[in-house]
C-alpha cells in the first residue's frame, strides 16, 4: 500500500466552463483546504505542489499555493501533486514550447529532442508515470488527464464517488491492479 506520489484532479482547464457560481464555491473550497490542510501535510512529511496554470487564479489563491508548496518542498513523504487549471493538452502544449524556446537560443538542436527531452520538459516530469489511474464516480474516460503519462498505466474505474473513496474502495483497487499482468508492450510470455 506504500505509494511515492499521488497526483489528484482537482480542476481542469475546462473547468472554468461550468456555471460561474459553481466555479467560485470550488475556489473557495480550494483556498480554505489549502489553509486548513497545510500544516497538517507539513506534519506528516508530505511535499505538496500543484501543478497547472496557476496564473488563472486570484491573487490570494496564488499566494496560499506559494505557501504551502514552500513550507512542504523539503519533506521527504508522500508527494502530492494537485492537478489544478490542468490539462493534458496545456502539459504537452507547454513542454513543446519549452523545447521550442531552447532549439531558438540555440541550447538544443531539433534533432536531438526525444522522448526523453520531452517527458523531462513536462510539469510533472520529474516523477515516474504513475502505475494506477483510479476513476471515480462512474465516468469511463481519463478527461484530458495525464495524456502523456498514462502510456502503460493500468486504468481502474469505479462507481463509488469520490467522498465515498474509503479505504475499503482502494483495497478493492489495489487488488484489481495486483491481479493484472504488466507487460509494457510485451507478451505474457516474455514476461513470465
Amino acid at each position: 500500500k506504500q505509494i511515492d506520489a499521488l497526483t489528484l484532479f482537482a480542476f481542469s482547464s475546462e473547468n472554468w466552463r461550468r456555471p460561474k457560481d459553481e466555479v467560485g464555491l470550488l475556489m473557495k473550497l480550494f483556498i480554505e483546504a489549502l489553509q486548513s490542510e497545510g500544516k497538517k501535510l507539513h506534519e506528516n512529511r508530505v511535499r505538496l505542489r500543484v501543478v497547472g496554470d496557476v496564473s488563472a487564479f486570484s491573487l490570494p489563491l496564488q499566494k496560499q499555493i506559494a505557501d504551502i508548496e514552500k513550507l512542504t518542498q523539503n519533506n521527504d513523504g508522500l508527494f502530492v501533486n494537485i492537478a489544478a487549471n490542468y490539462g493534458g493538452h496545456w502539459e504537452i502544449v507547454e513542454a513543446v514550447r519549452r523545447l521550442a524556446e531552447q532549439v531558438e537560443c540555440g541550447a538544443i538542436k531539433a534533432g536531438d529532442i526525444d522522448k526523453e527531452g520531452i517527458t523531462q520538459s513536462l510539469a510533472l516530469g520529474d516523477i515516474a508515470p504513475p502505475d494506477l489511474f483510479i476513476r471515480t464516480g462512474g465516468e469511463k474516460r481519463i478527461s484530458n488527464f495525464l495524456l502523456w503519462h498514462l502510456a502503460y498505466t493500468e486504468l481502474y474505474f469505479t462507481d463509488t464517488l469520490w467522498p465515498d473513496f474509503d479505504d475499503d474502495a482502494y483495497d478493492l483497487a489495489l487488488e484489481c491492479f495486483a491481479s493484472r499482468q504488466r507487460r509494457f508492450g510485451q507478451t505474457s510470455e516474455q514476461v513470465g
